[in-house]
């Protein structure tokens, strides 16, 4: 029976590697027709562009509430200020949505009759298109980071909460009975029953919920803001500076991979007593 061979960590990092060279060498060639660039632009001023981002220039961003501020803090480069507020909001809404859906998730999991009587409102509340709120967000909290918040905590909450539901959902009857015929009260089904299971479809929500926190985040930026990456790029978009569009859209994925790897490690590390398929197959 044929048997998939899995890679050595070096390999794969170099097929990695080459896929990535491989990508920017045809995405070089095809920009060389004029035509061509002008609408997806060219690597190497791309690159220049970032380069010139974290490099050059000075910047600096007040924090503070309303006309009052706190401290101004005092950056090196251009792209400090705006990554630092674009980054903030992302976590924020990270965070606050992952919360919120973590804890939902599980009070409508073990609450059929509260299941039941939010299930409509629930399903008419995702089906909505988030982005029309943003506009509502905006007078609610005005232009600064909140507003951005609760656009990305928005796309992040329902992701989390779906994913908590059905791993709560789907935790085994004989699990449960056994746990129930031990002695087991709520509080303990909570912790070592009903959260394990969660767990890996948590996690399994929170990679996607990464990129999604960072939607948030840049779609309210460009619908009213004077700091962030999204800004950055709106006033690109605006020029026709298409090579700094693209030099935004490789930062914003370069953090977000960055991101996505810290919730990998924090899922690696709470996940140890998950056996992995090798040892599963073996079993």
């Amino acid at each position: 029976m044929w048997k998939a061979i899995k890679p050595s960590y070096r390999t794969l990092r170099f097929w990695q590697a080459l896929v990535l060279v491989v990508v920017f060498a045809v995405w070089h060639l095809a920009t060389r027709d004029p035509q061509v660039a002008f609408f997806f632009g060219e690597p190497v001023k791309v690159m220049v562009r970032v380069w010139q981002w974290f490099t050059v220039g000075a910047g600096s961003l007040e924090v503070g509430t309303g006309d009052s501020t706190w401290f101004t803090l005092h950056f090196p480069a251009e792209i400090y200020p705006h990554l630092l507020v674009t980054l903030t909001e992302t976590l924020m809404a990270f965070a606050i949505g992952t919360l919120l859906g973590l804890a939902v998730g599980l009070w409508l999991a073990l609450s059929p009759m509260a299941s039941a009587i939010f299930d409509p409102y629930i399903k008419a509340a995702n089906s909505m298109p988030r982005v029309i709120l943003a506009p509502i967000f905006a007078m609610w909290f005005g232009l600064g980071i909140w507003s951005k918040v609760a656009l990305a905590v928005t796309l992040v909450f329902f992701i989390v909460f779906f994913n908590v539901y059905q791993g709560v959902k789907e935790v085994s009857p004989v699990v449960l009975a056994n746990a129930r015929m031990l002695g087991a009260n709520s509080r303990q089904l909570l912790r070592q029953v009903y959260l394990p299971s969660a767990t890996s479809w948590v996690f399994s929500s929170l990679h996607t919920s990464v990129g999604l926190a960072f939607v948030g985040a840049i779609v309210g930026e460009y619908l009213g803001s004077a700091r962030g990456v999204g800004y950055l790029i709106l006033q690109a978009e605006g020029s026709f500076d298409i090579n700094t569009v693209f030099a935004g859209i490789l930062v914003l994925t370069a953090f977000a991979l960055v991101l996505d790897t810290l919730v990998g490690s924090i899922e690696r590390r709470l996940m140890k007593w998950q056996p992995k398929s090798g040892e599963t197959e073996k079993l």
